[in-house]
């Protein structure tokens, strides 16, 4: 019998010790301003949001990756061999974008020597059917907005707070999914029902 897989989503994105900007509030006649030093240091962080394809009962599982710079071939094999060891020997069906990093002769190569592992790829220009690009929007609307910090530390500190946050809310993760209109399984995942 065929072990069942999980179904895996990918995506990266990039944060800057420039701050991302957000509306706040602020007694009236005194405007908040923001001071941080013109930096353009940047990190690259990756997230995985995977969902069972058959029992929605194991609940959504979240993999994060944070580095300094930009992702490469080689930096994304990494981040898919901490991947492997999360899921520990469990199938992944990878779904992920047209990014030339995941579809590279190297990245190729590679996944065809892991048993585990299957690529698929988005619709080109469909953002909106990832549910990590949720996971980012709200990283930066909470954690990371205002955040003026000094080091690119500060900034890997309040990632690491958004991602304890959302591991610690069963039932984001399965709103960014459900907010993409995909589905994975025919019923409602247990924390998400009408009835409770």
């Amino acid at each position: 019998m065929k072990k069942r897989a999980w179904i895996v989503f990918l995506d990266e994105s990039g944060v800057s010790l420039l701050p991302q900007i957000r509306r706040t509030y602020a007694p009236r006649g005194r405007t908040p301003l923001l001071r941080h030093r013109l930096n353009w240091k940047r990190a690259s962080m990756a997230g995985a949001l995977g969902y069972h394809s058959t029992d929605p009962e194991r609940g959504a599982r979240l993999c994060f990756h944070l580095k300094p710079g930009s992702y490469d071939t080689t930096a994304l094999i990494e981040a898919l061999e901490q991947m492997k060891a999360f899921y520990r020997g469990e199938r992944v069906v990878l779904v992920w974008d047209g990014l030339s990093a995941h579809w590279s002769r190297a990245m190729r190569a590679w996944v065809a020597e892991q048993d585990w592992l299957t690529l698929e790829r988005l619709p080109a220009y469909a953002p909106e059917l990832n549910p990590v690009e949720l996971l980012w929007s709200s990283l930066k609307k909470r954690e990371l907005a205002n955040l003026a910090g000094d080091h690119l530390a500060d900034v890997a500190d309040a990632t690491e707070q958004g991602i304890q946050r959302i591991n610690h809310n069963p039932q984001l993760p399965w709103s960014f999914l459900a907010h993409t209109g995909l589905t994975i399984h025919s019923a409602h995942p247990p924390n998400l029902r009408k009835d409770q």
